[in-house]
């Protein structure tokens, strides 16, 4: 097998070849002369996919550089994009790059308000904005928005004032460019790498936003050691949906313009699957979220088909359960039903996925959150690598990575090269190297609480490391649950293993910090719901059929939550069987502010909206 080390040659190659570069514009601007008319970027308009070039990449990018200079948008100053992943986004970045500026990306599904924290908080001066829909954010905010001079428009046009269109933007660089033609080649030559290239906002599941602040040295890093390690290489199609204001995109982006791979803009999150049995990609890269879905949908397909077929997954997914405990406990296992199992089933099951996919995918990479061991060892058995990675904001998503050849699941991968990584006494994950942010912008008590006087980053994650040199995550070191009886329980893999257990239930939350005894606020998959409480299809025909809060209350869906929870409790120590749960009347989503735009839970939000469901489930608390 090979290890981390044998990539120091590749690695060293690499370094050299960006030793000269200081700046992520100077990256792109290699990439366009070295790959000019080669195809940078897919993209689907009006129903077909068209490609796009470095060549045409780098015009429109200049063109809005030039614009940000005629607007008077200085070195150093902040530009802040609101926009969904799509190849616009990539020009404007480029474009605010070459004109010195730093990146301030905000999620699109940011309210209001978070918009008005972000730009505020960082001093940008000028926006760039998808359409209306995130126009009427700033407009609703605008008063509190002082510094804001400009906002760009992608689609739609200016109103002759405050918003500007792109093709404005555009049409006044193209004066400016004429004015003063050496403008942008001065401001390349003055790019240092200490300097900022953006800020990333933390996604808030445990509180305010913070805005980290990443280098163009640790951009330029990621480029280093994820085209390096080989993880991606020139020959990649990437599909993309990740937004770039998550830093698990952003080194996607820095791989991307280093190794000259083609990046495949997905339609859209619902789309993903269809966009990519279009385009055929070789890799895909996703959070947890996505697997699990995938996962669901494969097992609620197999198990609802009729006669001998239907028969056939449900003996497989039995077998695969086996399978799977023994894989947990470092054990093989074999019978003559898996065997079957394998041939008759999972191989029919790897052949469609593979299809929907588009038939070339050669990895998918896993991170923003842990990934359950389950699902990992699913799509192992059908032949697919999973490569689970680790990494924080602070860290630019970058920490360790398992790698093709060297994948262990169940781990997050070994260390990257140049990322010192060792675990405190208290089993927290502590980190240095070239990876690790500059700091919170603004905020020098919070970024000495988190990086010490040696360097070392405190991600406030617990884990350890195996003999093999591969780390391991536990659990976050603030999620960690203390119950009145003075028992940790670490909540995620909880978590994980009810949401791997059952397609009925689509997000948990786990209670106990302070209390006597554990207990789960549940959501339920309103498809499976419905077919646990016998709604029929004339019912939805006739649209007679029960709404979600209706369903979720039904006492077939309570009873088979039930059976899974007891289940999972079989396999738990007394003190962190779960006593009581409560389904609630609507799944999570980011547009009622219980998830992150990756798809995480932001538990302190949940708690503090369901306080009422919670308390009422420690009532006269018993269950001594």
């Amino acid at each position: 097998m090979a290890t981390a080390e044998s990539h120091l040659g590749a690695m060293q190659k690499q370094r050299s070849e960006l030793a000269k570069i200081n700046s992520v514009a100077q990256l792109f601007q290699q990439r366009v002369a070295q790959d000019g008319a080669r195809t940078a970027a897919r993209r689907k308009r009006g129903g077909t996919w068209h490609d796009v070039s470095w060549t045409q990449l780098a015009q429109e990018a200049e063109d809005e550089a030039w614009g940000l200079v005629a607007l008077g948008v200085q070195r150093g100053e902040m530009v802040a994009t609101i926009a969904s992943t799509r190849v616009e986004w990539t020009v404007c970045d480029v474009a605010i790059a070459l004109c010195g500026a730093v990146t301030v990306p905000i999620y699109q599904s940011n309210t209001p308000e978070e918009c008005q924290f972000i730009l505020a908080n960082s001093g940008a001066v000028l926006v760039f904005a998808e359409d209306q829909k995130q126009l009427a954010k700033l407009k609703q905010e605008q008063a509190r928005l002082p510094r804001i001079r400009q906002v760009v428009l992608f689609d739609g046009e200016g109103d002759g004032g405050w918003v500007l269109s792109l093709e404005d933007l555009k049409r006044r660089g193209r004066e400016q460019k004429a004015r003063t033609p050496g403008e942008l080649q001065g401001r390349k030559t003055q790019a240092r790498r200490e300097e900022l290239a953006t800020i990333l906002y933390t996604s808030g599941t445990t509180g305010v936003p913070k805005g980290v602040m990443i280098t163009h040295d640790n951009m330029l890093f990621a480029a280093e050691v994820v085209v390096g390690t080989g993880l991606l290489s020139r020959e990649d199609s990437h599909l993309l949906f990740l937004p770039f204001a998550h830093s698990f995109a952003q080194i996607i982006k820095a791989a991307w313009f280093s190794s000259g791979m083609t990046m495949i803009f997905a339609e859209s999150v619902d789309k993903l699957v269809d966009s990519a049995g279009e385009t055929g990609p070789t890799i895909l890269s996703a959070v947890p979220r996505v697997y699990e879905k995938a996962f669901n949908t494969v097992v609620t397909s197999g198990m609802g088909n009729p006669g001998l077929q239907g028969a056939l997954f449900r003996m497989a997914m039995r077998e695969f359960e086996l399978y799977a405990k023994a894989k947990e406990k470092g054990e093989s296992y074999s019978s003559l039903a898996f065997a079957i199992a394998r041939k008759l089933v999972f191989s029919k099951v790897r052949e469609r996925l593979s299809k929907r996919f588009g038939g070339r995918i050669a990895a998918f990479v896993s991170g923003g959150a842990p990934l359950a061991r389950k699902i990992a060892y699913f799509f192992d058995l059908l032949g697919f690598h999973v490569l689970e990675g680790y990494g924080l904001t602070e860290t630019i998503a970058l920490t360790s990575v398992n790698l093709p050849g060297q994948n262990k699941l169940g781990t997050v991968g070994r260390p990257f090269p140049g990322v010192e990584v060792k675990i405190a006494a208290d089993g927290e994950i502590l980190e240095r190297g070239r990876n690790v942010m500059r700091g919170y912008l603004g905020q020098p008590e919070a970024t000495a609480e988190v990086i010490d006087k040696d360097g070392w980053f405190h991600t406030g994650d617990i884990g350890e490391i195996d003999p093999d040199g591969y780390l391991k995550i536990t659990d976050r070191k603030k999620d960690l649950i203390k119950t009145s009886g003075g028992k940790y329980i670490a909540p995620q893999a909880i978590e994980n293993a009810l949401k791997t257990m059952s397609q009925l239930i689509s997000q948990v939350v786990v209670i106990g910090d302070k209390r006597k005894y554990v207990s789960v606020l549940v959501t339920v998959v309103e498809a499976e719901a419905e077919k646990v409480a016998g709604v029929t299809p004339e019912q939805k025909k006739l649209r007679t059929a029960p709404t979600y809060a209706e369903v979720a209350r039904h006492p077939a869906v309570k009873a088979k939550v039930q059976e899974v929870i007891d289940k999972l409790n079989q396999t738990l120590p007394s003190y962190e069987t779960i006593k009581r749960f409560t389904i609630l009347e609507r799944d999570f989503s980011q547009e009622t502010g219980e998830l992150t735009p990756t798809m995480k839970v932001k538990r302190k939000a949940a708690a503090q909206k369901y306080k009422k469901e919670i308390d009422a489930m420690y009532d006269g608390e018993s269950f001594d």
